[in-house]
């Protein structure tokens, strides 16, 4: 790691500096904001950034990639780790602190302790990547007891992940509050991502694609198509364009639960996650 000291942020490491700090702000009266990230900073992080300013009047960053989250197949070792550029965006964005914890920190020796999840958490992702939620729930969980922040600010892009994070919160009783960031995305459409970095050219002239394809899912259902019959259409046209399709389907927006046969009757969403090469892109819509 980088010499924190050098960062143009105040960055810490430490358990116990990073409390002192948050707790000083807290007993002065100010809220604190927090916005969990693995690093790779763009646009949609920077947005999360200012969203927590505005409900907060702290905010601190984190960046940990997240071993526990990644199968041994996945681009863990490969993911990019760009910490003093981050650190630089930060600071542009007056975040007030940026905490980088070791993996050594967070999962010392001897580290046992697993959630087992359930509701938001079945299906969709976790049909195709079934270590993924346990892997979030663990670091956030841990992220969220050592800055113990009054909020904390996450992306829709991954709406899984949000509900997922809002039923923990919930069912553990945790002082809270989770705010949804909106999906950023370039002009053509397609959703910010760290891993967009991973597109060739001709990629990324296909991925754009993908909002193409849940915007007219997403129509056709607000149009009042039956939900089988507008998510075969989607799946055929991603089947087409990406070199395979996970997913791509309508849920309930609130839980995820599956909805009944016929036209969408409820607030629903549309979610997919495709790959093109070796990169695996994701993506949802809100219906009407």
């Amino acid at each position: 790691m980088s010499d924190l000291s050098s960062l143009p942020i105040a960055t810490t490491a430490d358990l116990d500096q990073l409390r002192k700090k948050i707790r000083g702000w807290q007993r002065d009266g100010q809220r604190v904001g927090f916005v969990p990230t693995m690093g790779a900073l763009h646009e949609g992080h920077l947005s999360l950034i200012k969203l927590a300013q505005e409900r907060g009047s702290r905010v601190v960053a984190s960046i940990f990639v997240n071993p526990a989250q990644f199968a041994p197949h996945e681009d863990f070792d490969a993911y990019p780790r760009t910490l003093r550029d981050d650190a630089a965006k930060l600071a542009n964005a007056d975040c007030d602190m940026l905490y980088a914890p070791l993996a050594s920190d967070l999962y010392p020796d001897g580290f046992a302790t697993e959630l087992k999840l359930g509701g938001a958490a079945q299906g969709l992702e976790t049909d195709f990547r079934p270590h993924f939620f346990a892997g979030v729930a663990i670091v956030v969980a841990k992220l969220f007891n050592r800055v113990q922040p009054d909020l904390a600010v996450f992306g829709e892009k991954d709406y899984q992940q949000l509900l997922v994070i809002k039923q923990m919160v919930r069912d553990l009783d945790l002082p809270i509050s989770i705010i949804p960031g909106p999906t950023l995305r370039e002009r053509d459409g397609l959703a910010l991502s760290s891993r967009n970095a991973y597109l060739s050219t001709k990629e990324r002239e296909i991925a754009a694609g993908l909002h193409e394809i849940l915007t007219g899912f997403a129509r056709d259902l607000a149009n009042g198509t039956d939900w089988e019959t507008a998510q075969g259409k989607a799946l055929a046209k991603a089947a087409s364009a990406f070199d395979r399709v996970d997913y791509i389907e309508a849920r309930c927006a609130a839980t995820l639960a599956p909805l009944p046969a016929g036209p969408v009757d409820r607030p629903a969403r549309v979610l997919a996650a495709v790959w093109l090469g070796k990169t695996r892109l994701i993506d949802n819509l809100a219906v009407g």
